[in-house]
């Protein structure tokens, strides 16, 4: 059975459409008490183009069907359980002070941001949340299949979010198993410098014991670059030696450890590709559920196409008004 989705447009649309094609037809005493017999001679087109009432039913017929178009008619089919893949996770990113090294350009953590919406974008099916750590972790964002929303509230990071306190990947751990609680696979992903090794000394224990699986994202070289404070000066020691930070890697073993894998950011976003192919290959039999849709069959592009058919031929009828040839008496 035919039906319109949205019905309440057409109702609105067909009575003034109605009025106006009642006017059109019968109401030719008002447009000559506007314009004047006199003006209306010169508006006059001679020609062999089709009759003006032909025209006009044509027309009021192709604006008719564009009505029927943006009503959206459609065969209702009943409803019908689709099964949604994608899997659920979450994105972290290291806000420490170390994030503002430039060993990497502009820095760490815009370099960090870049690898982050290039991820984004080889995972559009999935729900995925986002939070920001240093010396303590909060969300950024709840979960979402939305990228282009997520990757604007990465873009939003910047410096201000910076602290400089040390990382603390406790904290991101303790946050990931709140997130991640009665979710069926539990999947965390770190982009980070590394931090302190020591600070990386139980993470390992805490994300196997909660069944979650890391994968981290390594910034930075291993040649390091001086921490700067929030003026862009490098950090001093108090004995006057300047504060360098290099890469840890000892937070890719952690992942090992859990299941996960690691890798060192790279120029590009085939280093990006590869870890979103990972993580499916490696949970490629998680879904997110199901849910009930209505099953539709789309009606509108007929009623479009008629209507444009008809409206290409009421305007190519259009007559053309011939210029009026001066006969030798007219001539002054």
């Amino acid at each position: 059975m035919v039906e319109f989705v949205y019905p309440q447009f057409f109702w609105i649309m067909i009575i003034p459409f109605i009025i106006f094609a009642i006017l059109i037809v019968t109401n030719r005493e008002t447009v000559s008490r506007v314009f004047g017999e006199k003006a209306l001679s010169r508006l006059k087109a001679d020609g062999d183009a089709m009759p003006k009432s032909v025209r006009n039913t044509i027309m009021l017929t192709s604006v008719f069907f564009m009505i029927v178009a943006l009503s959206r008619p459609v065969i209702d089919q009943g409803k019908k359980r689709v099964q949604l893949e994608g899997l659920t996770l979450v994105m972290a990113l290291d806000i420490s002070g170390s994030m503002r090294s430039k060993d990497i350009y502009p820095n760490r953590l815009e370099f960090a941001k870049q690898k982050m919406k290039q991820l984004l974008d080889f995972m559009p099916s999935d729900e995925i949340a986002l939070s920001a750590f240093a010396h303590s972790a909060f969300v950024l964002s709840p979960f979402t299949d939305d990228t282009a929303a997520l990757k604007q509230i990465v873009s939003g990071v910047d410096e201000n979010y910076i602290s400089m306190a040390s990382t603390d990947f406790e904290s991101i751990a303790n946050q990931a198993i709140d997130i991640l609680r009665g979710k069926d696979e539990k999947i965390l992903v770190l982009f980070s410098d590394g931090g302190d090794e020591k600070q990386l000394k139980d993470i390992a224990s805490i994300l196997k014991r909660e069944g979650i699986t890391l994968y981290a994202v390594l910034i930075g070289t291993k040649k390091g670059a001086p921490v700067l404070d929030d003026s862009g000066k490098p950090l001093v020691r108090r004995d006057g030696t300047i504060v360098i930070t290099q890469l840890n890697e000892k937070l890719g073993k952690v992942a090992l450890e859990t299941g996960g894998s690691y890798l060192i950011a790279g120029n590009g976003n085939s280093d990006m590709r590869e870890l979103a192919r990972k993580i499916h290959d490696r949970f490629s039999s998680a879904q997110r559920g199901t849910v009930e849709i209505r099953d539709r069959k789309e009606l509108f592009i007929y009623p479009l196409l008629l209507s444009a058919l008809l409206l290409l031929t009421g305007l190519s009828s259009l007559p053309v008004r011939r210029k009026k040839i001066p006969s030798p008496g007219d001539a002054s």
